[in-house]
């Protein structure tokens, strides 16, 4: 079989409900109330997809959500008809997923029989709460967003809504556009904070002749920054594949990605330092610009009486922190969200893992 055409994910998904899916519903159950969408995981999602995605959950899929009732009565039943009449491809693509062995991991495979179709009926409530641990049709809480990594609100917000016929999506949807003014500069104070932790030892491994240590040091900082920059634009950081992608659509990408790339690159600390310093001078700028406080002196400076140049980016978490007026985000640990202070796959794969540990970080007496 030739390799088809690559049609990005979503207007992959979009055509295929229009022209495949919705079709089938319409004749199976007329007049039945349905939301149609592609969120969640995978690169289409995000609108990173390429050829390269194909190889594993990618293709012809999205979500069909029901009212709860509904998905309960007859959700087995279409989702079995649509095994049975949906075309065996799709725009060159095979509609059936053949597992890999990895559970719930699948790819496209020509098949005689039957369709193993990734078109997943479900509700709105069931769908949501076990992608995000909560349900945001209702009202978010501070708890939900602190537990919730960005990489889940991105992939929550973006993605393609085909039909809203639930009118449950939009809203959803709108409830997680962005965190409320006092959390964004709480999040901005904490991701600050971070910076200036480890902003000195670039150039203290370097001085010790550990270059090696003080270029991981520098690398963990090149995140950090990435991180602050997409939170300053107000835009969730995704996970670490598809970081430097969406940090390269931001307004500053062109000025800050020479001097990331060359600390980077840098074989000597005094050189790393030079690149990271602009890098810190650059956001300390944008932060003025927002207007978020009152203005914080942009330059970098000695690291008290070391020789190290330094942002002291704990100045920037100060100004912040000062200008939220919600008492019990001013109470919070300055520690952010989940994947703020905990950076686990495995832990932020898995929403029933990070509530536990976000509740039990924030509702620590000791902490």
């Amino acid at each position: 079989m030739s390799t088809p055409v690559f049609i990005p994910g979503l207007e992959l998904s979009r055509r295929f409900y229009l022209e495949a899916v919705r079709p089938v519903l319409d004749e199976a159950a007329p007049g039945m109330v349905h939301s149609a969408a592609r969120l969640g995981s995978g690169s289409e999602v995000l609108g990173f997809d390429t050829a390269r995605s194909a190889d594993h959950e990618w293709g012809p899929r999205l979500q069909i959500f029901l009212a709860a009732q509904d998905a309960t009565r007859h959700g087995e039943r279409l989702g079995a008809l649509l095994a049975e009449r949906l075309p065996k491809t799709f725009c060159g693509y095979p509609t059936n997923f053949a597992p890999t062995g990895e559970v719930g991991i699948g790819v496209m495979q020509a098949t005689d029989g039957p369709i193993h179709h990734r078109v997943d009926i479900t509700d709105p409530a069931t769908w949501f709460t076990a992608h995000l641990g909560f349900d945001p049709r209702r009202d978010v809480t501070l708890a939900d967003w602190l537990a919730t990594p960005t990489q889940r609100l991105a992939e929550v917000t973006a993605g393609a809504v085909f039909h809203d016929g639930l009118g449950q999506l939009a809203p959803a949807r709108a409830n997680l556009d962005w965190y409320p003014h006092d959390l964004w500069l709480y999040l901005l104070a904490c991701q600050w904070q971070r910076i200036s932790q480890e902003e000195a030892f670039v150039g203290r491994c370097g001085e010790v002749r550990d270059e090696l240590g003080s270029a991981v040091v520098a690398a963990r900082l090149v995140r950090d920054l990435m991180r602050l920059c997409l939170l300053m634009n107000r835009r969730y950081p995704p996970y670490s594949k598809w970081l430097g992608s969406a940090f390269a659509r931001t307004p500053q990408a062109a000025a800050l990605t020479p001097h990331l790339t060359a600390a980077l690159a840098a074989t000597d600390w005094h050189t790393r330092e030079q690149h990271l310093a602009h890098a810190y001078e650059t956001l300390a700028a944008l932060h003025n610009q927002l207007a978020l406080t009152d203005p914080v002196d942009p330059a970098t400076r000695p690291y008290h009486g070391r020789p190290f140049q330094v942002l002291h980016a704990e100045r920037f978490t100060a100004a912040l922190t000062a200008r939220i007026t919600d008492p019990t985000v001013r109470a919070l640990p300055v520690i952010g969200t989940i994947d703020q202070f905990i950076d686990s796959t495995d832990v932020l794969g898995r929403p029933e893992l990070t509530r536990t540990a976000a509740h039990a970080t924030l509702t620590d007496p000791k902490r």
